[in-house]
């Protein structure tokens, strides 16, 4: 076997790991076999292409390393029904603690049941910001200070 085909093999190789795992390190291996395999055609010595695929693919991790790290990080955004956490919502029901039903708000355009944190009673048109989500319902507290608006 001519060592072209064996750097391609390498090559073949790193791509399918790379397939399979999370990280973007294996890929460079994949690109400095490739660029090994086709120098192979020029440079007979082993050990000089062994040397040219270590050194190719340090260079390559290294170069890129800051780049992958700024596309890969998580920037925790929030996304789906967990982004209307915080937002404020305008009372659409009356949530009556004491009644023992839900009552309703409306928050970016949709409706939900919502409950109070606390045992206060919060009128229709009172605004409410949103502590979290409890299944299907919200759990929100009153915005103090605020005017009623009308629904």
């Amino acid at each position: 076997m001519v060592m072209w085909q064996v750097w391609l093999i390498i090559a073949g190789f790193c791509f399918i790991l790379e397939i399979i795992t999370v990280g973007f390190l294996v890929f460079w291996l994949a690109i400095a076999a490739i660029i090994t395999a086709i120098l192979s055609l020029f440079i007979k010595s082993i050990i000089v292409q062994t040397a040219i695929f270590v050194i190719l693919s340090a260079c390559l991790i290294l170069l890129t390393r800051k780049f992958v790290n700024r596309i890969g990080k998580n920037d925790n955004t929030i996304t789906n029904v967990n982004s209307i956490i915080g937002k404020e919502a305008l009372v659409i029901k009356e949530i009556n603690p004491l009644s023992g039903s839900h009552g309703q708000v409306k928050v970016n355009g949709d409706l939900w049941s919502a409950i109070c944190s606390s045992d206060e009673t919060i009128e229709v048109g009172s605004k409410v910001k949103i502590l979290k989500i409890d299944g299907v319902k919200l759990i929100v507290e009153p915005i103090k200070f605020c005017q009623k608006e009308t629904v």
